[in-house]
């Protein structure tokens, strides 16, 4: 019985583990998850249970194109193991309207059978009103969201499996400085998405230095026959913090001194702009004084920026002089006697 109750759970797990198409994932890599999930099973049994067994009970596909082969289920199986709660529905139906605005489609794609079997458990709760919850929930970007950029569905797919798997792959990459693409082999360290772009953290084969490639410029890629290499010590949220993506000025904080308006007291006293923030009205006033810790970033500088008129930096003086040098460059525009009235 013991034996019988582990090759249950046995199974259990690996359908867990199996993703829908265009997922998928290699014997390797699922035998490996497996094990460390405590079901220690060699190679031939693995391949024996997945090609005999479980396919011929779930609608199970291989693709054998290439070895390792890959395992998926069907695009459109409905299956939950365990089952989708209300809870569970409600909170993919707003992460649905979220990640629209933020990921690319293919990105999304991802998840939009589990988007539906949400969906389709609240339509079928009609007696108590929760079916309505998919057309009364919307999510939007704190500002101008550009649409996100368009990924290639098998780059993506490719891309993704070489990092989880530890392999490089060779790409074809539109170079935005040269307009032309360029063939080279790459090492996926990690993927990073940023506002409308999500960009492949990786370096060129022969070289250490980690670089930035957008994703949605990549035009053709393929798993290489170069053995991956890593990046000694690459830690993906100290390169984040370091200002990667930040443009950071310098590597330190900066105390930021300004004078605010309500609107914008009012903004920052529920949704803080630091950690460390202090805001005290100003006697005689309806403006306040804002003191805050904030990353020597342009992040930053261009929030103040967006601010305009209701906000006047005193400190650091650096960032004085470029808001006031950005307003004058502004006001020279619709100055410009050459302009179309």
């Amino acid at each position: 019985m013991s034996d019988a109750r582990d090759t249950l759970f046995r199974y259990l797990t690996m359908l867990q583990l199996i993703p829908r198409f265009p997922g998928r994932i290699s014997t390797p890599v699922l035998k490996e998850k497996l094990a460390e999930r405590g079901f220690n099973i060699d190679t031939r049994s693995l391949q024996r249970d997945l090609s005999h067994k479980l396919s011929s009970q779930f609608p199970i596909g291989c693709d054998d194109s290439q070895k390792p082969y890959r395992w998926y289920f069907d695009r459109d199986f409905q299956c939950h193991l365990p089952a989708l709660d209300v809870p569970s529905a409600l909170t993919l139906v707003l992460a649905e309207e979220y990640l629209k605005g933020l990921l690319p489609p293919v990105v999304v794609g991802q998840l939009s059978p589990h988007f539906s079997d949400a969906r389709r458990l609240l339509d079928e709760l009609s007696s108590n009103g929760l079916s309505q919850w998919a057309r009364k929930v919307r999510a939007i970007p704190n500002g101008k969201a550009l649409i996100p950029a368009e990924i290639d569905e098998n780059a993506w797919q490719t891309i993704s499996q070489a990092l989880l798997e530890q392999k490089a792959v060779d790409v074809n990459y539109l170079s935005r400085t040269a307009e032309t693409e360029k063939r080279f082999t790459l090492h996926p360290q990690g993927i990073v998405s940023r506002h409308s772009v999500t960009y492949l953290l990786g370096n060129v084969d022969g070289f250490e230095d980690l670089r930035q490639f957008a994703l949605h410029r990549v035009k053709q890629v393929s798993m290489s026959d170069v053995k991956w290499q890593a990046i000694e010590a690459f830690d993906i949220d100290a390169y984040i913090q370091g200002g990667a993506f930040g443009y950071r000025q310098g590597p330190g904080n900066v105390e930021l001194e300004a004078e605010i308006a309500r609107p914008v007291a009012w903004l920052l006293h529920e949704t803080p702009i630091a950690d460390q923030q202090t805001i005290e009205a100003l006697p005689d006033s309806e403006w306040s004084r804002l003191s805050a810790r904030v990353p020597d970033d342009q992040q930053t500088l261009w929030w103040l920026m967006g601010m305009g008129a209701n906000v006047k930096v005193i400190a650091p003086a650096s960032w004085r002089d470029t808001l006031k040098a950005n307003a004058q460059k502004v006001l020279n525009h619709y100055h410009d006697s050459k302009a179309i009235s």
